[in-house]
């Protein structure tokens, strides 16, 4: 990691013109995106006013939930880097935000608002599959690297600018993706589920019910519409031929362990 500004500038010399073409280059290697996601998650979970994280040993019931529908979405041998990073769970204790986000490296925080909002544990299992894709697919940090640069984001991986790493953890649960990392990362989330108990189409209810809302979340803003995600998971749905069949797990068991 003692290299990564070294080999920053290297790579921006050789593949400054990619960038210009594309519009999208993630210089961070894997180490990095970890390296980055330690030091923002050791922010939040600092940062106690912004992110009231419920404690895992006192909730162990809840988080021992979310850690199942974890696991069975990364041991279907979809999720890149399934084994590279760490997809550490966090709840956030806040009853009136319905979010859910994560870090590069995959650390992944969910808030109680959301948890309540939805009506099954597939729907929590769209979700988490989503947030997922956005750890595995690297939008976090080039979300990231859009919004601070990647010379600043590399001070804050080798822990050489603390302010900044506190700025962006505050700010982390409203980071803005491009419309085609959330549409990615909805198509992920079918293609993931796909291979587990779960129906395929699990993170559609939630835009569903989201759409119905009369103050829909800040964050769906700048997002493709409920409607047009829906629409997207259930053609891959019907594209991939998987389940939409609910699964049997009883939704009330989990949320009775929320405070």
């Amino acid at each position: 990691m003692t290299n990564l500004k070294t080999r920053f500038f290297i790579i921006l010399g050789i593949t400054f013109f990619t960038l210009s073409c594309s519009g999208d280059l993630n210089l961070f290697s894997i180490e990095d995106d970890k390296a980055l996601g330690e030091q923002v998650d050791s922010e939040i979970q600092a940062s106690t006013s912004e992110y009231p994280i419920l404690d895992s040993n006192e909730y162990s019931e809840a988080y021992a939930h979310l850690e199942r529908i974890r696991d069975a979405v990364l041991n279907t041998g979809e999720v890149a880097f399934a084994n590279d990073f760490l997809w550490e769970v966090y709840i956030i204790q806040d009853d009136d935000t319905l979010n859910a986000f994560a870090t590069p490296g995959g650390y992944l925080y969910f808030y109680t608002g959301l948890m309540k909002f939805l009506d099954s544990e597939d729907e929590l299992a769209g979700v988490m599959a989503h947030e997922i894709a956005h750890a595995a697919e690297r939008h976090s940090t080039d979300a990231l690297t859009r919004s601070y640069g990647i010379a600043l984001l590399l001070d804050i991986a080798l822990g050489e600018d603390q302010n900044t790493a506190s700025d962006i953890a505050v700010g982390l649960a409203s980071l803005s993706f491009s419309r085609d990392a959330e549409t990615e990362a909805d198509t992920k989330s079918v293609q993931y589920l796909a291979k587990t108990d779960y129906d395929c189409t699990g993170a559609a209810g939630f835009f569903e019910k989201v759409a119905s809302e009369s103050q829909p979340p800040e964050f769906l803003s700048t997002h493709p519409s409920p409607g047009n995600r829906v629409e997207n998971i259930e053609s891959q749905a019907l594209s991939l031929n998987c389940s939409t069949t609910p699964s049997t797990n009883n939704y009330q068991d989990l949320l009775e362990t929320l405070p």
